[in-house]
C-alpha cells in the first residue's frame, strides 16, 4: 500500500512559486529590458518583454515543488528576487 499523504509544506511552496515567482518573473523582464539589446529604448522589446513574464513564472512554479521545504523555497526565492530587484535598482 502506497502512502499518498500530502506533505505539510505544500501550500507554502505553492504560495512561494505563485507569489514570489510572479516579482521573480518581473525582474528578470526588467532585467533584460533594461541591460538586453537596444536597451530600455528599443521598441523591438516590448511584445517580448510582456509576454516572457509568464513562461517564466510557470517555470518557477513548476519547479518550486523541486525544494525540500517550503521554507526553504521561500528563502531562496526571496533571495532571488532580493538579487534581481537590487541590480535592477542599482544598475539602471
Amino acid at each position: 500500500m502506497q502512502n499518498n499523504k500530502i506533505q505539510p509544506d505544500w501550500w507554502s511552496k505553492s504560495l512561494a512559486g505563485s507569489i514570489l515567482g510572479l516579482t521573480l518573473a518581473f525582474a528578470l523582464s526588467g532585467c533584460f529590458a533594461w541591460f538586453g539589446p537596444g536597451g530600455i529604448t528599443a521598441d523591438s522589446k516590448v511584445q517580448f518583454n510582456m509576454w516572457i513574464i509568464s513562461p517564466i513564472w510557470m517555470l518557477v512554479l513548476s519547479f518550486c515543488f523541486l525544494f525540500r521545504s517550503g521554507k526553504q523555497a521561500w528563502l531562496v526565492l526571496g533571495c532571488a528576487n532580493l538579487i534581481f530587484y537590487s541590480i535592477l535598482y542599482l544598475f539602471r
